[in-house]
């Protein structure tokens, strides 16, 4: 298989990170994310990471009841930094050289964000994983996503969840929902479709960035989606 991008931004969510849990961090799927990941790298795929953090804490979930919201969303911040440092251990595991960067200020794990130090990092073919989201609250790890994806000019973000792409309602929920094979921006906005948030799809629209959806627990779907092919989930927009 051949890659078709040269930069792309992997937006993987906390809930991927439990595996079979009900709760916290699977070290097996950090592993395994980790193989895949080291597969791009060998096909010499620059590759940033942005990942949630919902498998511990989400800032609008029930744990955090009547939680000021702020406070709750810097606490999710934390959260995802935890998982980028379980997976960077991961992959430096597999012998790939990864970087984490944090949008809040924890120097003892992280570098600061500094957007031509990523690209530096990039280039010399380094994994960067984005912590802390974008540093503020009531923005979520997907505004995030389109947020660094477009600072650092990668050519995609590939989203991983828990399902092979968009459908018009919950599959797991409704036996009825349709699959999408190509949906642009402004249905998922008109229709209101659970794929990333209203501002991050915006962005993405704005900037014409293509969003590719698909199940990650699928042995090498991150690969194969880095190779274009779109059978394997939903594509938002067109690639360039």
């Amino acid at each position: 298989m051949t890659p078709v991008f040269k930069r792309v931004l992997l937006k993987l969510s906390g809930e991927a990170m439990m595996g079979s849990q009900s709760y916290g961090i699977d070290t097996k799927v950090a592993a395994s994310v980790a193989q895949e990941i080291k597969a791009l790298r060998d096909m010499n795929v620059e590759i940033a990471i942005v990942i949630g953090g919902g498998n511990i804490f989400r800032g609008v979930s029930e744990s955090a009841g009547n939680m000021d919201r702020a406070a709750a969303d810097y606490i999710g911040m934390l959260a995802t930094v935890m998982n980028a440092v379980v997976l960077q251990d991961a992959l430096e595991k597999t012998d790939v050289f990864t970087r984490v960067m944090s949008a809040i200020d924890i120097p003892q794990l992280a570098e600061p964000f500094i957007r031509r130090r990523a690209v530096r990092h990039l280039e010399k073919k380094r994994v960067v994983i984005f912590a802390a989201g974008t540093g503020n609250p009531y923005f979520t790890t997907d505004s995030a996503a389109a947020l660094r994806a477009l600072e650092i000019q990668a050519d995609v973000i590939l989203k991983g969840t828990k399902v092979d792409g968009i459908y018009s309602a919950d599959p797991m929920k409704d036996p009825n929902a349709v699959k999408y094979d190509n949906v642009s921006y402004q249905e998922v906005l008109e229709k209101q479709l659970k794929v990333m948030d209203s501002s991050a799809i915006s962005l993405c629209m704005d900037n014409k960035l293509p969003i590719m959806v698909f199940n990650m627990r699928e042995p090498d779907n991150i690969v194969k989606a880095v190779c274009g092919d779109t059978s394997i989930g939903t594509l938002v927009g067109e690639y360039k």
